[in-house]
């Protein structure tokens, strides 16, 4: 597992996001309403808690930003290092700072604006502090946009880091470019580093791991090294640099010595000679690559003894070779590195002297006599008895043999087929389920381990009991053959209907073309309603049957006038003609009780250009009552049934339009009720007496005025 884990880092917001966020929670999370004719000292607990809550949100936010982020000097050298070579070391210490600093800035701001807020006046001085303490923190956190840009930066580059470990066991790969470090990593580890046959394809660390001895041990991918001073390696090459310096591992070097790589083996040799000093107190392996392509044995005399010189001046040093096209000496040098590694990390754990603290704490017991006595060992008598009859006992002829199959085969198998179980030894539950099917099939018969009274009826049928009795008392012996001869008479039975019933068809009044159109319609029928059925949408309103198919306007005349009816009816052969009659006498005879209804309740008939009282309208006076009489109709024809309301006072039981408009008047005066009080969220405010009519001494007159 990774001892740092930079992933965790939060985002964090620029400048004026982190405004926003503030403020807006500040909005949130306080009251929001004041009134001039509080008390003061509520005035200014209202503005007191605002200041105090910007600037406690704020505080919160910078300090997640300082804790999350790691100091450098508390965490792992490697990584101190790493973050100076990518981000700069003075750089990102000097942006945490001006974040710390403007924490304690905001906290002075708050500090002294509440002091002055506990001695306002006034509701406006009051709030105007508040806003000035507001301003001039949001102005401290403007400032700090630029520091906050960069950790925004660092925190994204940071989660991109391996997840290295730096006390975990590892091999650190390292040489020039493009001499077959990544391929190497590809080959021993899960990791799918990318290879390209060009420098400098790998811009950073990697890391992946691997097994070894029962261990994981992880392997990591440096970028390629050039033979220049250390003040004129760039970024890249640093991260390589630091990870030597400050990793306890096992190195290998790889050497290309076909020169594919495009150096010389020269110029290899120099670059090892410039980095042996990261090589002290580590496990170091000179791994010459590609002798697919180049030969160790037909290298030339000199060049070899260049990569031997390098050998020999360095100690713990050991040459090896591997090609990973061919994959010679892979599994070797990993292997070896591994083991070495290992073997190192043993003998400086044993020379700490961390072992003998270990010892220290164990202590061994050697028993000694009691007495003169000499106690044998028991020894059963049947086990006795089997001696004695030579069945059992360490005779070569009688080495028990255990059965191979369902066990993983191992390296003394020398022959994958079973072997038979010979000997005395019994047979366990796991070699009787593989004889008789494996899992799943065998299951064990525990009626052998049964401990009865008398061993002859382990194996006996368990009586059924039911109420007390048992079942196999009241069982026919001949109900198999009773049950058989029933099933027998009811065969029988149907073949004899079936004959019967043979060269019979059901009466039909229907050919067979017109049985099959039937069978067709009534299939398109049901799946018509079955579609109908699933896009049917109940996201309409309820529309009376009272209203539906009337005209809505001019351009549609509705499916319920005559005429509509006549032509849908005759479009499915159906003469209409008695039906309509129908209809325009029931319309008559409604028009008849009409008016007899209006001579009943004494409304006289009017002339369009004449009002209630018989005088003659003007012409306005007649457009304006046509169209609050079409305005009428309208809503008459839109309302629904059951919402609708009677269209006449007598329906009502009301005497005329007048009591009908008191009558609702007083309905909705009864509906009002009383909703609670008015809390601070209610955004008004109350009546305030007045200053010029309340103040002064009083003097002559009333005591309503002073």
């Amino acid at each position: 597992m990774p001892v740092y884990n930079f992933k965790s880092i939060g985002a964090i917001p620029s400048a004026g996001d982190l405004v926003d966020i503030v403020l807006t929670r500040t909005q949130r999370r306080t009251p929001t309403v004041v009134h001039p004719g509080y008390k003061i000292s509520r005035i200014r607990g209202f503005y007191i808690r605002k200041i105090k809550f910007t600037q406690q949100t704020i505080s919160e936010r910078l300090s997640n930003i300082l804790s999350e982020f790691p100091r450098l000097n508390d965490i792992h050298p490697f990584y101190s290092d790493l973050c100076n070579t990518l981000y700069d070391r003075d750089h990102y210490k000097l942006a945490l700072g001006q974040i710390n600093a403007a924490r304690g800035t905001v906290d002075s701001i708050a500090r002294d604006m509440i002091r002055m807020v506990k001695y306002g006046d006034s509701l406006y001085r009051c709030k105007s502090l508040k806003r000035a303490a507001l301003g001039r923190m949001c102005t401290v956190l403007k400032r700090q946009k630029s520091a906050l840009a960069y950790l925004e930066e660092v925190r994204k580059h940071l989660g991109r880091l391996p997840a290295l470990d730096p006390s975990a066991r590892t091999l650190l790969v390292c040489g020039s470019p493009n001499v077959g470090k990544s391929s190497f990593m590809n080959k021993v580890t899960r990791a799918d580093v990318d290879v390209q046959p060009y420098a400098f394809t790998t811009k950073s660390l990697y890391v992946g791991h691997t097994d070894h001895r029962y261990l994981r041990w992880q392997v990591i991918d440096t970028p390629g090294l050039l033979d220049h001073p250390l003040e004129e390696r760039n970024t890249i090459e640093m991260q390589a640099i630091t990870a030597l310096a400050h990793l306890t591992c096992a190195v290998l070097y790889f050497v290309d010595i076909s020169e594919n790589c495009g150096y010389t083996v020269e110029s290899q040799c120099a670059l090892f000679r410039s980095i042996r000093p990261l090589f002290v107190n580590k496990e170091l392996l000179i791994v010459v690559n590609k002798v697919d392509v180049q030969p160790w044995e037909t290298l030339d005399p000199e060049r070899k003894a260049l990569v031997n010189a390098c050998v020999d001046s360095t100690p713990n040093c050991t040459l090896m070779t591997m090609s990973n096209v061919s994959e010679q000496g892979v599994s070797d040098v990993k292997t070896t590195a591994c083991d070495r590694l290992l073997a190192s990390r043993v003998s400086g754990r044993v020379a700490s002297g961390k072992v003998d603290n270990v010892l220290n704490r164990l202590q061994v017991f050697h028993p000694s006599a009691r007495d003169g006595t000499e106690r044998a060992a028991f020894i059963p008598d049947s086990v006795a008895a089997a001696k004695a009859a030579g069945t059992l006992g360490p005779k070569a002829d009688r080495k028990p043999k255990r059965s191979s199959i369902g066990y993983a085969p191992t390296n003394k198998d020398a022959q994958s087929v079973d072997t038979t179980m010979a000997g005395t030894t019994k047979k366990t539950a796991r070699d009787l389920m593989w004889e008789n099917g494996g899992p799943g099939v065998w299951a064990p018969d525990y009626r052998d381990i049964y401990d009865l009274a008398d061993d002859d009826w382990k194996y006996d049928a368990i009586p059924q009991i039911i109420d007390g009795m048992n079942v196999a008392d009241y069982v026919d012996p001949d109900v198999d053959a009773k049950l058989a001869a029933l099933e027998a008479e009811e065969e029988q039975l149907i073949r004899e209907a079936e004959a019967a019933a043979l060269g019979e068809e059901p009466e039909s009044e229907l050919d067979e073309e017109e049985e099959a159109a039937v069978a067709a319609i009534r299939e398109k029928q049901i799946i018509a309603r079955k579609g109908r059925r699933d896009t049917k949408s109940a996201n309409y309103p309820a529309v009376p049957r009272t209203i539906r198919g009337r005209p809505l306007d001019a351009a549609d005349e509705g499916t319920r006038t005559a005429s509509a009816i006549t032509r849908h009816l005759e479009g499915y052969g159906i003469d209409a003609s008695a039906m309509v009659e129908r209809g325009r006498k029931r319309d008559r005879a409604a028009d008849h009780r009409r008016k007899r209804e209006e001579q009943i309740f004494g409304d006289v008939a009017m002339d369009e250009d004449t009002g209630p009282d018989g005088r003659a309208l003007s012409k306005g006076a007649v457009k304006r009552q046509k169209a609050d009489q079409k305005e009428e109709e309208f809503r008459a024809r839109s309302k629904s049934r059951g919402h609708s309301v009677p269209q006449t006072p007598f329906e009502m039981g009301l005497k005329d339009k007048d009591a009908v408009a008191v009558t609702k008047k007083r309905d909705r005066a009864g509906r009002k009720a009383w909703e609670g009080l008015s809390g601070e969220g209610d955004q008004r405010k109350s009546v305030h007496l007045v200053k010029w009519m309340n103040t002064g001494k009083k003097r002559n007159g009333t005591t309503y005025c002073r």
